[in-house]
């Protein structure tokens, strides 16, 4: 399979934000190492982690000028050493850096088939989105049937995949959207939706839970949001799951833990549930399986853009004016 020896790319020169994405053509091909492969791009995830690396507050994140995106789906064209599973000509999905190219490398190990019958773009969302939905609902938020679930910017990519299966597994999802994307939201399952802004969240979901609170929250915003997550959570037995800063840091202090929001705060990061904790990883992934398998996930419908549009798609995903998953066809 012949591959060409530079590409299209989207390039991040600052940390001043996606403003500095640039299309460059030049970009050098990579080469697969000991366990990588190549593959050609046929669509690339848009996620709020290529907003946090372009402006510096992603930890660990790379330093520009560097190619941008995280989520890539493609054909492989080559194997490194050692690489016995995997073919060219084969369809995968997978997380490295440089994805926003016409090519890029992946770790084999981490390399998924992009399912029987479903087109490369279909599958974004299966290694990033929706098994941080998962994680939060179930290992990480304990979430079992009867409980309510509050599901904070529940239209996008991540919120929509926590939205049907929260309500798979016998929740009450209150969900919480700008006004416009509200029949979205409630078409996924929801039984309350709120409007994510100019409303009292935290007033409006102890109306709804009787003055309980939610029995868990996935906290994704951050910002003034973070409090009011926090106050819309039942006391002493409430979780929630914090796996997004999307409207910046905020604090909580041990005062507050102890004498006003007694409440399990927890963090997740699925790069470093992968890492630490690859057992529980596996179990996530076992149990997404089975969700596709019944049904309860399906193949995706991401809004495309061009590779040329990337610096407007992650400009209007960083105005929360888009709908569900965003992906770019190099």
């Amino acid at each position: 399979m012949s591959v060409p020896t530079t590409m299209r790319a989207l390039r991040q020169t600052s940390l001043n934000g996606v403003r500095d994405l640039r299309l460059i053509t030049d970009a050098p091909v990579p080469s697969p190492g000991p366990g990588e492969v190549l593959i050609r791009v046929t669509a690339a995830g848009v996620n709020f982690v290529d907003i946090s690396q372009a402006r510096g507050t992603f930890a660990g994140g790379p330093q520009p000028p560097y190619l941008a995106g995280i989520e890539g789906a493609g054909e492989v064209t080559a194997v490194g050493e050692g690489v016995t599973d995997l073919r060219p000509g084969a369809h995968v999905i997978g997380v490295n850096g440089g994805a926003f190219a016409e090519y890029m490398v992946l770790p084999a190990a981490g390399a998924l088939p992009v399912p029987t019958g479903w087109a490369d773009e279909q599958a974004l969302g299966l290694v990033v989105n929706w098994p941080t939905a998962l994680a939060a609902l179930r290992p990480l938020g304990g979430v079992t049937a009867g409980q309510t679930v509050l599901i904070h910017a529940a239209a996008g990519g991540t919120g929509q995949a926590a939205v049907r299966m929260a309500k798979h597994y016998g929740a009450t999802v209150i969900a919480t959207a700008s006004r416009g994307k509200h029949e979205v939201v409630r078409a996924l399952g929801a039984d309350h939706v709120i409007d994510s802004r100019g409303t009292d969240i935290a007033a409006e979901v102890l109306r709804l839970t009787g003055g309980a609170g939610a029995d868990l929250v996935l906290e994704s915003v951050g910002g003034a949001t973070f409090g009011a997550s926090l106050a819309a959570t039942k006391r002493v037995t409430g979780r929630v799951v914090v796996y997004g800063v999307a409207g910046g840091e905020t604090a909580v202090t041990n005062w507050e833990l102890v004498y006003k929001h007694q409440v399990h705060v927890i963090g997740l990061n699925i790069g470093t549930l992968i890492q630490a904790a690859p057992e529980i990883f596996g179990e996530v992934m076992g149990e997404l399986s089975g969700l596709l398998a019944a049904g309860v996930l399906g193949p995706g419908r991401p809004t495309v853009y061009e590779l040329a549009e990337g610096p407007k798609a992650l400009a209007e995903l960083e105005a929360r004016a888009t709908v569900g998953k965003l992906a770019l066809r190099p």
